[in-house]
């Protein structure tokens, strides 16, 4: 069952070939197996009395396409009743008291949630080693990184442990981790998932998306996923497209661009070629291919590191040891008790990005750093508006390179690098997908689609297109 994709595993459901009680105990007993360290909680006796209830759903003809389909969610979201920690010390003992938009929304669509994914602390990191519960272990090659911060949720999908998972995206996070793990993500326009329950980051560049196996499944579960919410006030108010019906056109005639600045020579030469060899695969569709140039890419990384930690300092200030989250033991006084809960609590990674934002919004600083940050931010805007004139997507790699080992990547500023062709996606608020392209040294790569706003249903078509002519999104660590 578990190598049925959710389009099929829908049809096995209506069929009576198995009920959600059997899909669910299935993915259950795989997650027992599983050594892969994808999962901070493992909800097996809610995911069970859920499945019995879409049972029920089921035979009284009250069921939606998604009702009995088993789902994975990253520990970012919160689950009334269930602990919700965003991969930090400083969350380990929080059980959230309600539940967020997104996971109504799944609720509502009488999904089974089988757990919560690891992932890197507050979503800070793009190997998935700074996560408090230890890293995830890509199911390619243990020895390697899964990706970030979403790698628990691309690491459970990959290994087919789970048929969906959600993830957010602030900078590359769930495109990236699908990229190293050789499954489908998809991070939509900015706005077009709510983000109320989700533990802030950085607000302005946050945004939810699943990972799945196919762009068909993404297709599906975003349709559930995504729509307007007046509890979040960077939800957008348009109207939601059936994400299905557009997937069988042709992309005949589609204008394609390649940025120049994303071909450089930090690209490894085996990723070029796994993207390029795709690339052909669309010209032989009939797609029109030329060169573009986001000429402010180049500075995606300093703005982004400068945007993402200011808003971070801000917003993680709310975990004082106070109200909630870990609070140090016997304070001496009020300064001691914020002082000792936030060092002990916060991992490195965190506290190292909470000091730069702090730094560069202090007196003296703000319009030196994150103001002319912002400026940047609205340069490589207007260079994708500039291109969205010409073509019709944008096509890229995702990383720089394959998957790297656990541990290899000391230097800070070179683990931010990993995120350099995907940063300016977030930056400018446009959706993106990473879709599974070939193999280089034997692990995955991915091909990343860029899109204008609110262009998910032609980046969904296009993605699909492509699996419907290559098999690359059917390969799993099982068929090494």
């Amino acid at each position: 069952m578990h190598n049925l994709t959710i389009a099929e595993q829908i049809k096995g459901l209506r069929n009576k070939d198995f009920s959600s009680l059997e899909l669910t105990q299935h993915y259950l007993n795989r997650i027992n197996d599983s050594e892969l360290n994808a999962f901070i909680s493992v909800t097996s006796n809610q995911a069970l009395s859920q499945a019995k209830e879409a049972d029920k759903k089921i035979a009284n003809g009250k069921s939606s396409s998604l009702t009995g389909i088993p789902y994975a969610h990253k520990d970012i979201f919160c689950t009334k009743g269930v602990k919700t920690t965003a991969g930090s010390k400083m969350l380990d003992s929080f059980i959230s008291p309600y539940d967020a938009t997104l996971t109504n929304k799944l609720n509502a669509e009488n999904m089974v949630m089988l757990g919560k994914t690891n992932m890197d602390e507050f979503a800070m990191g793009s190997s998935n080693e700074n996560s408090y519960f230890g890293p995830v272990q890509n199911p390619w090659d243990k020895a390697k990184v899964p990706g970030g911060s979403s790698g628990g949720s691309a690491a459970a999908v990959a290994a087919r442990i789970s048929p969906f998972a959600t993830g957010t995206d602030t900078g590359g996070s769930i495109r990236q981790p699908a990229s190293l793990c050789g499954i489908t993500g998809l991070k939509p326009t900015y706005g077009r998932i709510s983000r109320y329950g989700m533990i802030a980051y950085a607000s302005s560049l946050d945004q939810a998306g699943p990972l799945t196996r196919t762009a068909e499944d993404a297709a599906i579960v975003l349709n559930a996923m995504a729509g307007f919410d007046t509890n979040d006030s960077t939800s957008a108010n348009k109207s939601v497209p059936n994400y299905t019906q557009c997937l069988e056109n042709s992309v005949n005639g589609l204008k394609i661009g390649l940025p120049k600045e994303y071909f450089s020579d930090g690209l490894d030469k085996g990723v070029e070629k796994v993207v390029m060899q795709s690339i052909k695969e669309y010209e032989s569709m009939g797609a029109k291919v030329q060169e573009v140039s986001l000429p402010n890419t180049v500075h995606a990384i300093p703005a982004y590191y400068i945007v993402a930690p200011c808003e971070c300092s801000s917003n993680l200030s709310r975990f004082d040891g106070v109200k909630y989250g870990y609070r140090c033991e016997d304070p001496r006084d009020l300064n001691d008790l914020y002082l000792r809960s936030r060092s002990e609590g916060f991992g490195d990674e965190v506290k190292r990005r909470i000091m730069i934002g702090t730094y560069a919004l202090s007196a003296g600083y703000y319009d030196a750093y994150y103001l002319k940050a912002q400026k940047v931010r609205q340069l490589i805007s207007e260079d994708f508006k500039k291109t969205f004139k010409d073509v019709d997507v944008i096509m890229s790699p995702v990383s720089p390179s394959a998957a790297f080992d656990l541990g290899s990547v000391k230097d800070p500023v070179s683990m931010y690098l990993a995120d350099i062709y995907t940063l300016s996606v977030n930056l400018a608020g446009l959706p993106g997908m990473s879709i599974p392209a070939g193999f280089s040294d034997n692990l995955p790569v991915g091909l990343q689609l860029i899109g204008n706003h609110w262009s998910e249903e032609l980046l969904l078509n296009v993605a699909h297109q492509f699996q419907m002519r290559t098999d690359w999104h059917n390969y799993s660590p099982a068929d090494r």
